[in-house]
Parts: C-alpha cells; structure tokens; sequence
C-alpha cells in the first residue's frame, strides 16, 4: 500500500524521524485553518500518489493563511496523470540550504535490503543513478543483522556528506530503518532530506509503501486506506474477496489459479498485437474452488468496466469444475439481463467440461462463444476487441 505524503510524514514524526509542521485539508478553508495554525509561510502540495506534482503545478508557496487557501482552492480538484486531486497538505516553509536523498527499500531480485544514499537529493534518483552513479551509494543489508551506528555512518560518509551533518544523517539514516522494519513497509525514501539555513536536518519530502501481506500484525494500517483513491473495480473486487486488478486493457479476463490466468495475460497479449495492440484490461483469479456465485460476481465486476469490449473465460476444471463455471456464466448473465452487452469467449477444459459445454450450448445466449483452445480463444477474444 503506498501512503499519501502526509500520511508518510506522520509516520516519519511517530518514529521520530524529524520533520516540519504540517496538516491535512480537503477544502480552501481547512488549509486556511491549518495555515494560520502552522504560521508564517506555508507550501500547499496536492496529495496524489504519482510524481511531477510540482511540474503540474501541484506545489505552491504561501505567503500567509490568505494565499494558502487560494492557493489549495486552485490545486483542490487539479487532474494530475489522471490522479483527481482531492486533499493537499499544508506544510511549513523551510529556509533550504542543501538537499539530500535517503531510502530503503527492499530489494527482491538480491532477497535482501538495499540502502540507498545520495548528497544530490530533490530530483528523480533515476536519472541520478543513469547519469551520475557515482554519486548514488547502494549498500545490501542482511535483515537478520539489522542496521547498526557505526553501519549508517560508514553509508553517509561514503555518500559524501559533509562532515558537520554526518552524524545528524546517520541517525535520520537509522530512524527511517526503524520506520521501514517496525511497520513493515517495502520503501521508505526522504526526497528532498534538507540542510535549513540553521543547520537542521528535516525530512522533507517522503514515500512510504507498506507491504500488505503484513497488515494482520497492524491493525492500525487500516486506517491509512484510502477507499476513494481506489479503483472502484478494484475496490468491489475486495468486498468480495477476488483477486482483481485493473490493467490499461480492453479483453476481461477470469481464470482460475494465478499460473493460467497469467498465462491468458500473456496468450492475449501476443494475439493483440494482430489486431491493433488489443491488451488485458484486468488480472481476476476465481481461485480453485470458486463455486457458481463466485463466479457471477466476477463477470459481473468485469463487464461494470467501460474499458472492456470483450471478455475471455479460460477455465481448467479441478476442484473448480467446468459446470460450475458454466453456470456461474449463465447466472451473472441472467442477473445482469440488458446490462450486459460484450461479447464473452468461454474456453473450458478439465473436470466435467463437457457438462459446462453442454450448460453453455443449452443456455444459447447470443453474447457466449465457445472455443477449444487456448490460443484460439485468446486470438478470438482479441479480434471482438478490435471491432
């Protein structure tokens, strides 16, 4: 789960990393309240989970309370890479002397924990790491050893920090590990970590990711969901315990077990480039014991996707069986009545398939084609995109 920027920073100040003032709104009078809280100058920044806000002009600096609310009233409702923003953060001012980059994250491909330290912060550690390297410290960390002292000052030191923050990093460098193992997180960066004028070390900026396989050891993380920044697919899908997640495609797709139904991702995808690049439009897993109803409301949630134009179900019978899903077909269709108007393309094979056929033939519903093959259906689904 990626947190909001606020939501980060209040994780930061739990812990103790430090940072400066700073409140949530949602409308122009609550970052007015908020800016007459904090005092003074204040930077008013959309809270959206997608870079280049300040490009967009997402980040502004407020004079006083006044400014801040114009300045939240011209951001508030702001379409940023199709993130519709709908709270800013109101933060306090910070006179900038340097600026800096710290983060840890967790590094799957080595199975271990990857520090990363810079002294050029405030920009795309991307496009530091491609043209700058050597100016981008990454340093493995066993996770059965942990983070020492004398570890994170070895990190800031090889960063070349200067001297006379070094120590203040290091310990920013350690409180942001105990953010990143306590909570359980997958990424926990500060960018921009700043020098002030008076020589403090603040935070910034901040990213934290959580990882949600952890969330039954915390409670308290549920309450940092953001049910409206989630897809509403998405979203329905939770409620009713599927595994769904909404690709930038136009085929629906529902299979049972992760393994074929990302196979069917990548079967469609190489049919689609026959037909104008037709693409996935979802990943849904009924699971292996879906029963009839399960079934139903997934087709029921792909079909609500203005983005599909055609559906393919790829089903291999085991302890889902063929009729089971054939009739879950027949169900979501019946349910769904003059609402439903895609074109499905079933392909069943395994355990009672011919009884599922057999349900599909006799059902005889003009939406519902039925092919043998993997490929074909998949080449099929694709081609019905295309139209």
């Amino acid at each position: 789960m990626d947190l909001f920027e606020y939501q980060a920073r209040d994780l930061f100040e739990k812990h103790g990393v430090p940072v400066l003032a700073g409140a949530v709104a949602t409308t122009a009078d609550e970052a007015q309240a908020a800016a007459e809280k904090i005092g003074g100058k204040v930077v008013v920044k959309a809270q959206v989970k997608v870079g280049g806000r300040g490009k967009a002009g997402g980040v502004k600096l407020a004079e006083n309370s006044k400014d801040a609310r114009e300045k939240a009233d011209a951001i508030l409702g702001m379409d940023i890479k199709g993130h519709i923003v709908k709270k800013v953060m109101i933060a306090q001012a910070a006179p900038i002397e340097s600026e800096y980059y710290l983060a840890i994250l967790l590094d799957r491909s080595n199975r271990t924990f990857l520090v990363m330290a810079s002294v050029a912060g405030g920009m795309d550690i991307e496009q530091v790491a491609h043209e700058t390297p050597e100016k981008l410290v990454k340093v493995p960390v066993n996770s059965n050893d942990g983070l020492s002292k004398s570890d994170a000052l070895k990190i800031v030191n090889d960063a070349k920090f200067p001297a006379d923050i070094a120590d203040q990093v290091a310990e920013t460098l350690l409180l942001i590990w105990k953010v990143f193992t306590t909570e359980d997180a997958t990424l926990v960066e500060i960018n921009p970590l700043v020098k002030t004028s008076d020589g403090r070390i603040i935070a910034l900026d901040g990213k934290v990711t959580l990882d949600d396989n952890a969330s039954f050891r915390h409670p308290d993380h549920e309450a940092l969901i953001d049910e409206s920044a989630a897809d509403p697919l998405e979203a329905l899908a939770k409620a009713k315990d599927l595994n769904y997640v909404k690709l930038n495609g136009q085929v629906g797709i529902i299979g049972n077990g992760a393994g074929l139904v990302m196979s069917t991702l990548d079967v469609v995808a190489y049919a689609g480039e026959k037909f104008g690049g037709v693409k996935p439009a979802n990943f849904l897993d009924i699971g292996g014991g879906a029963s009839a109803q399960v079934m139903a409301d997934g087709l029921s949630i792909i079909l609500g996707d203005p983005d599909v134009k055609s559906v393919f179900v790829n089903v291999f019978g085991g302890i889902t069986a063929c009729d089971a899903v054939a009739n879950g077909i027949v169900q979501a269709l019946e349910m769904l009545g003059s609402k439903a108007t895609k074109p499905i393309v079933v392909r069943l094979d395994g355990n009672n398939v011919l009884e599922g056929r057999r349900i599909l033939n006799e059902a005889k519903h003009p939406l519902v084609q039925q092919l043998d093959t993997m490929d074909g259906a998949a080449s099929r689904a694709a081609e019905l995109a295309a139209k």
